[in-house]
């Protein structure tokens, strides 16, 4: 299976593009999914695209998760409705017209599906190969599965994780200053309010990784509650279970095949007359 993230792809398009023009990112965005499709689509077979949806539960439990760039983005010149509006528009013209599964849901965004699907591949022993399609970094904890592989469009190379259990519980002390997500010692609202975080040096780190590994009095810890808020967010096997059982379902009600037929007609009424000429190669 190859897992793309839809979302960062045609937003990173976006932005390299610098400006909102539907027809240049609609081009840009399908010969990405053609290229992806033919590298990969021997070794991995079917190809899923996994998009952010409204509602993000992380916002819910964390209301100051992401704030920091969605202030950005409020006082931002560039237009981020019509940004949007050509990403919606052109995810449900991919999920109409080209055979591949498009998962889109309330409350979830990419970073679930995906997680929740390659989560899903330990089941009965299935194990299936998956190559994840994403520059970011969030997904290296995925490759703690031996049937994980993931490869950035950024760099055009593998992503390698040596370590990635390590590496996701230092990732959790550390926070996301992206995601607006305060290291362990800092309060929920340090970083949208634009304080600095409080030091997380290397002895804290050592004293809180082998507290986490004795296992005792955790509770009592000043850092504990930050800890568990921290992994809610940033670890992908903590998406409340509901959702990932909506995941699945969407996922195998999807029988995108049918839709192979009309993959030439729909780049002909788009005029793409260059991606015409590889139709075969979506499919």
């Amino acid at each position: 299976m190859i897992l793309v993230d839809f979302s960062g792809i045609c937003l990173a398009t976006i932005l390299i593009n610098k400006e909102n023009d539907e027809r240049m990112i609609r081009h840009m965005t399908l010969n990405s999914l053609r290229m992806y499709n033919q590298k990969f689509k021997e070794d991995y077979g079917q190809m899923v695209l996994a998009c952010d949806g409204p509602n993000n539960w992380r916002k819910e439990y964390f209301p100051q998760y992401k704030g920091v760039r969605r202030k950005s983005r409020q006082e931002s010149t560039f237009d981020w409705n019509e940004a949007f509006r050509i990403l919606n528009s052109l995810r449900e013209e991919i999920r109409d017209n080209f055979p591949y599964k498009v998962i889109h849901m309330d409350q979830c965004e990419a970073d679930d599906i995906i997680g929740t699907l390659v989560e899903n591949s330990q089941e009965f022993g299935n194990f299936e190969p998956i190559m994840i399609v994403s520059a970011d970094g969030d997904f290296k904890q995925l490759q703690k599965y031996d049937n994980v592989s993931q490869w950035s469009p950024l760099t055009k190379k593998l992503v390698e994780e040596s370590h990635p259990r390590q590496n996701l519980k230092i990732k959790i002390l550390q926070g996301d200053v992206g995601d607006g997500v305060p290291n362990v010692l800092s309060d929920d609202n340090t970083l949208i309010e634009g304080r600095r975080q409080s030091p997380l040096t290397k002895t804290w780190k050592e004293k809180i990784l082998q507290d986490l590994s004795d296992g005792e009095l955790l509770y009592a810890a000043s850092w504990y509650r930050n800890y568990c808020r921290n992994e809610t967010l940033i670890d992908l096997s903590k998406t409340p279970s509901s959702l990932k059982q909506n995941i699945i379902n969407n996922f195998m009600e999807q029988d995108p095949w049918g839709n192979k037929g009309k993959v030439f007609p729909y780049l002909v009424s788009k005029k793409m007359n260059r991606l015409i000429e590889s139709v075969t190669e979506f499919i």
